[in-house]
């Protein structure tokens, strides 16, 4: 299934879910030409939060990505409190969902690292520049360090740029 960008960070607006774009989206939105096939978000675990999370992924008909179709998943608010990392396979493409981010911290964490912009254009809050290479480093997957070298000269050449 191709990821619907523009229609996943519309519904997650105008659901009124608070989190923050990170991984390969947020690295475009920077600058990068780096490919990617899902939707990384970090979310405030607030109670009601969770609610609205809860009930948009059940309206995409969200599952467990790698996991044999059929088996028994409710995702609901208790699921989120409970299992606070997923990558999902949904009617609108691929989303992985998270309370915090390694090498940032918990949501408020993130939301402080995070700069508001515009995605295709719809507005959202963005990982920025300095905690997206953090977070790559402390990821520390290969993929995670062939992107913190083209992150890094992004970083230069903004500063080079006087940005």
């Amino acid at each position: 299934m191709t990821m619907r960008l523009t229609e996943i960070l519309a519904a997650l607006r105008d659901a009124r879910v608070e989190c923050v774009v990170v991984g390969g989206v947020a690295a475009n939105v920077h600058g990068s030409p780096r490919i990617t096939a899902d939707v990384d978000i970090c979310y405030d675990p607030a109670p009601e939060n969770l609610e609205r999370l809860a009930r948009l992924l059940a309206g995409w008909h969200a599952y467990l990505r790698g996991v044999e179709p059929g088996l028994p998943f409710t995702l609901d608010p208790r699921t989120l409190r409970t299992a606070p990392v997923m990558t999902l396979v949904t009617d609108v493409g691929d989303v992985d969902i998270m309370d915090r981010v390694a090498g940032v911290g918990d949501y408020p964490a993130v939301k402080a690292a995070s700069v508001e912009t515009r995605v295709t254009g719809v507005p959202a809050r963005i990982l920025a520049l300095d905690a997206l290479i953090a977070a790559k480093r402390a990821a520390g997957r290969r993929k995670d360090r062939q992107d913190l070298i083209e992150l890094e000269a992004l970083k230069e050449a903004r500063r080079k740029r006087g940005l």
